[in-house]
């Protein structure tokens, strides 16, 4: 299938530089050699034992290219903005890196993950949970509407989440209200 220009140049964009030299030099495969950081699983990231354990048993086996890039980045406590096509793991890549930096100790909300929508909050709530399984303290918690406010107040002040996952109007809610710093 012939790629348009605009596909191309979109390509181009999410490609490294050694693959760009690659499509210029018609260069197939990825053997690897002289390339800059290429991995060849998940242990390579130095990441906690428990989410290698947990990543091993989702079934993933090795990193897809977003999450070779921006992984190592995340886990220094660097801000990215990522892009990159559905399903290529760019949800796994902020859920491992903010488990990777949880301190399981604290008291407080550590990480706010805004979702705009309901379904899109339940499911990352749902890979916390799934990849952090196995930290035994890890506390999570959804905030959305369509459920009594009085509950997710009593969350905070009670028990609060290590991470917050939430849809914009009940998080504002929280905010206003002061229960959510």
């Amino acid at each position: 299938m012939k790629k348009t220009g605009v596909e191309e140049e979109q390509e181009l964009i999410f490609s490294s530089d050694e693959e760009k030299d690659d499509k210029k030099n018609n260069v197939t495969g990825n053997d690897n050699k002289g390339l800059g950081l290429r991995t060849t699983g998940f242990k390579d990231f130095f990441l906690r034992p428990e989410l290698l354990r947990a990543i091993g048993e989702a079934g993933f086996e090795h990193p897809s290219e977003v999450q070779q890039e921006a992984i190592p980045f995340c886990i220094l406590g660097n801000d990215l903005v990522c892009q990159a096509k559905s399903g290529m793991g760019k949800t796994a890549v902020f859920v491992l890196s903010i488990l990777h930096q949880v301190d399981f100790d604290g008291d407080k909300p550590q990480c706010l993950v805004l979702c705009h929508t309901r379904e899109l909050a339940f499911q990352i709530t749902k890979e916390f949970e799934r990849l952090g399984k196995y930290f035994l303290s890890l506390r999570t918690h959804t905030f959305i509407g369509g459920s009594p406010v009085a509950g997710d107040r009593e969350k905070l002040l009670k028990d609060p989440p290590h991470v917050a996952v939430g849809s914009p109007g009940r998080v504002l809610d929280l905010v206003k209200s002061g229960h959510l710093k």
